[in-house]
């Protein structure tokens, strides 16, 4: 395998994430196996294994027949990567920028919400982690612990804010300033989800943690909503149900925005933020990406909510390509949905992202072991990518580019 003590390891800029292969060989011989199996199939056994119901559909349910969810898949199938060999690749780097921060890899924490469906501390021990491997963190709207907390539990580490926004300027203003007041310098407008698509599988159970009072202490710790809930006369320690379902009918109201507000939602961050990126999430055609450089976004993250929202959708990996081919040059673009593996985050790089997202890996990682679980998933991805370099041929990131793949069939572009 790999040897710790190889003179090129001191030479690297960025952990030998390979050597975490090399960690869990040797284990056997202390006595020791490691945590659990990270193929992601066997991941999502066993997540299904340690949830409840509930918890199990609502991470694991896509909207419809998940028809998008497999499409997801399949674009990641079709194209093949082509190695290259004899490639010196003994001081490769995996890491990159984004936004101004050097991160240990071109690979972030998407933002998920309610995490503590999935594990009782639900989204401290992520941001504990992505700090601990210096890659961005991601915060939901929906997510079930304090802004503050959060960033607490994320030190120093490069952190993001998504939004999901109220049909109430003053709290979005409050949400934005307590991002920005805690260590969070992006904004991430999610577009896709003024409310959830139609899971079969949630609503067949009546599975809505909001509503029975559970994953909504980001927003009953805003001092805006707070004064909501006194006007509506809903005390949240008597009436956690009622609470909970004023926040997030707040947060997915139904009620769609357009792009006519974005100005307004741009200007009000980069005055919050004194000028930091905006970007929108969600983005899967060319004119919404054009519409997106107009109205003057710094990024945008090609994504189809993981299959979560429109069934039958296009894959966001084909989304991508076309994207790239459009405006490429003109934004920054990320990716996000049915990332698997290393060779998917080479994939989505290697057809013009700069920056993969990935969710629900750490989320089964956190379902089956807390903090450790979450460690051990991304620590783990960071080392495929890492041996995937070395075998390939990569030495940086920036070499990775569109020579590097063949397609095995031609691709269904929308």
């Amino acid at each position: 395998m790999s040897d710790p003590k190889a003179p090129n390891i001191d030479k690297r800029d960025t952990p030998a994430w390979g050597l975490y292969q090399r960690e869990n060989f040797w284990k056997a011989n202390d006595g020791q196996v490691p945590p659990f199996n990270t193929d992601p199939g066997k991941l999502e056994e066993l997540a299904k294994e340690k949830l409840t119901q509930n918890g199990w559909y609502y991470a694991s349910s896509n909207a419809g027949q998940s028809y998008t969810h497999l499409a997801n898949r399949q674009a990641f199938f079709r194209h093949r990567i082509i190695p290259r060999q004899l490639v010196d690749t003994n001081t490769r780097t995996t890491s990159t920028t984004i936004f101004g921060h050097k991160v240990s890899a071109p690979i972030g924490i998407a933002p998920i919400g309610i995490n503590k469906i999935y594990h009782p501390l639900g989204e401290l021990p992520v941001a504990k982690v992505a700090k601990e491997l210096n890659i961005p963190y991601s915060l939901s709207t929906a997510g079930s612990q304090p802004i503050e907390a959060v960033a607490k539990a994320n030190g120093q580490g490069p952190r993001f804010y998504q939004l999901y926004m109220p049909h109430d300027d003053e709290l979005t203003i409050s949400l934005l300033k307590r991002a920005w007041n805690n260590g969070f310098d992006v904004c991430m407008l999610t577009t896709d989800t003024w409310q959830l698509g139609w899971r079969h599988d949630d609503v067949a159970t009546s599975n809505y943690a909001f509503y029975r009072g559970i994953g909504a202490d980001l927003g009953l710790t805003d001092p805006v909503f707070q004064k909501r809930l006194a006007a509506a006369g809903i005390d949240p320690e008597k009436e956690p149900e009622k609470a909970g379902a004023m926040w997030i009918d707040n947060v997915w109201h139904g009620r769609a925005w357009s792009w006519e507000k974005m100005p307004w939602l741009i200007k009000t961050w980069k005055e919050i933020s004194g000028g930091r990126p905006f970007c929108l999430k969600g983005i899967q055609s060319v004119a919404d990406a054009k519409k997106a450089i107009e109205v003057g976004c710094d990024g945008i993250v090609v994504s189809n909510h993981a299959g979560r929202q429109v069934d039958g959708a296009i894959a966001s990996l084909d989304a991508l390509e076309n994207i790239v081919d459009a405006v490429g040059d003109k934004l920054y673009i990320m990716y996000d949905s049915g990332v698997r593996g290393a060779a998917d985050v080479v994939k989505a790089l290697a057809l013009g992202a700069k920056f993969v997202f990935v969710g629900r890996l750490w989320i089964w990682g956190l379902s089956i072991m807390g903090e450790t679980g979450v460690r051990h998933v991304m620590k783990a991805l960071l080392a495929d990518l890492d041996i995937l370099m070395n075998v390939a041929g990569l030495q940086n990131i920036g070499q990775i580019d569109r020579s590097l793949l063949g397609n095995s069939e031609p691709s269904c572009l929308a």
